[in-house]
């Protein structure tokens, strides 16, 4: 289905988790090289068990079929250690849906990677998605405890989760006035003038003030380098994300950061690629609401097919304009 990745195992999980409703999937990561679970997703689905007293089968690393039943969801205090660098935001994208909409009160301790490529960054979940949820009527708190990059892993992220009776629908049609742009480089176990180069692009491309930029320098957490860029405006906040990698000069990195940015500033819609694809089950739950955005990506579109086809609901994807278009959730 659509992107074939590991993204339908856990959008599937968590609305599997939320409607007790068994769920059997085949071809896991089809198109992912190697396919099937690696230690990150199978995390998952021994978390989304463990919260659930699921009956499981094909849960191991490799495994491209799964056949999964849960039982009643059971909030409280939970550890999930991945065991690698895989993402930690990833697997919370699994649990935490079907949370928020708990009998009682949740504390999650999750272990792994906190900065990944291919995933959202823990910043993005704390300045981008949260607000979002919070304006839905959810009460989630998150807490870095622990950076962790690849390969080593070892971050900690705590999420504390006062369950609501349901969530409201939420429009996000415009932006307002651009306020601030800032800069913040990160690097851990790496020399600093990676990370001043990286903000010397940005401020020259994106006219970022020097006083808006940012740098931490971390030596206890592995070795990595993750740049980003916060766009506040009157009614949004949007983070961006570039990650440094071997072969890959700092400022290739900023250069690609700074077109990221650009291309949402320009097409002039509150929410970008990434924040379309983490509001879809927030919506879904819901039942009801809309947002302008960018061209959807394959993520984006192959969430609405999965969650589609565990709800009587409908997403509509109208294009308004050659860089904007509009996503809105009815009922079928």
């Amino acid at each position: 289905m659509g992107e074939g990745g590991g993204q339908i195992l856990r959008s599937s999980l968590a609305l599997s988790l939320h409607l007790q409703h068994p769920i059997h999937l085949v071809n896991i990561r089809r198109n992912r090289r190697p396919p099937g679970l690696r230690r990150q997703h199978l995390t998952c689905v021994l978390a989304a068990a463990e919260l659930s007293h699921a009956k499981v089968s094909g849960a191991e690393i490799g495994s491209t079929e799964i056949q999964f039943k849960p039982g009643p969801l059971h909030p409280g205090r939970y550890v999930f250690d991945i065991g690698t660098a895989g993402s930690t935001t990833l697997l919370l994208q699994t649990v935490l849906p079907p949370l928020l909409l708990a009998t009682s009160p949740s504390h999650l301790t999750i272990k792994g990677g906190t900065h990944n490529p291919f995933a959202p960054p823990f910043d993005f979940l704390q300045q981008v998605l949260l607000p979002q949820l919070q304006k839905m009527g959810a009460d989630v708190r998150l807490r870095l405890k622990r950076w962790g990059f690849y390969p080593k892993g070892g971050g900690v992220i705590e999420v504390e989760i006062g369950p609501v009776v349901r969530l409201h629908p939420i429009e996000l049609m415009e932006r307002g006035e651009l306020l601030t742009l800032e800069a913040n480089a990160i690097v851990a176990s790496l020399p600093r003038h990676i990370a001043e180069r990286e903000l010397t692009v940005l401020q020259h491309r994106l006219g970022i003030p020097h006083g808006q930029t940012k740098i931490e320098e971390i030596r206890e957490s592995g070795i990595g380098n993750v740049v980003t860029v916060t766009v506040h405006c009157q009614a949004m906040t949007e983070l961006f994300t570039g990650f440094g990698q071997r072969g890959k000069c700092a400022e290739e990195v900023a250069n690609e950061l700074a077109n990221e940015v650009a291309g949402y500033l320009s097409a002039n819609v509150p929410v970008g690629p990434y924040l379309a694809d983490q509001l879809l089950i927030p919506l879904a739950l819901a039942g009801k609401g809309c947002f302008l955005t960018m061209a959807p990506t394959r993520h984006t579109l192959t969430n609405i097919r999965v969650i589609e086809s565990f709800l009587p609901l409908k997403f509509d994807i109208i294009q308004h304009n050659q860089s904007q278009w509009r996503i809105d959730l009815s009922h079928q």
